[in-house]
């Protein structure tokens, strides 16, 4: 049996070195791949800020979204991958209500990691969404 995936990318170089896509869509479902604090041009966004950090992971994941008619609104399950629980759980509480218009209806989970791709990076989010 065939799979039909429709992929995404942001234009990052290390998405060919590495391998992968920004998202795969298989149906109704988008699994995006964890996104991090980058530019448009792949410059670390927020150096020792995880607000910022998890603010512009949280635009990235929107970009992702827009490229299959998307918003936020579809995500259903996310993950929260960050260097500092505490930093991570505050930066939370102040960015998900704005992030996600309100109350967030979404399943989440936070977990504290050792480190992340590149040593700048204090958040990673991964996100699977319905449409």
């Amino acid at each position: 049996m065939t799979i039909n995936k429709e992929t995404t990318s942001l234009n990052m170089p290390w998405e060919q070195e590495y391998g992968y896509s920004q998202a795969v869509k298989v149906g109704d479902t988008i699994y995006i791949s964890g996104q991090v604090s980058h530019d448009s041009k792949g410059n670390v966004v927020g150096i020792d800020d995880m607000e910022m950090q998890m603010r512009q992971s949280y635009t990235n994941i929107q970009k992702v979204l827009a490229h299959y008619g998307a918003t936020m609104d579809n995500i259903v399950d996310e993950v929260l991958f960050v260097t500092d629980m505490e930093t991570g759980h505050a930066a939370a509480g102040k960015c998900r209500q704005e992030v996600f218009a309100g109350t967030p209806v979404v399943a989440s989970t936070i977990v504290q990691i050792q480190r992340l791709a590149l040593p700048e990076f204090m958040i990673e989010i991964k996100c699977i969404a319905k449409v």
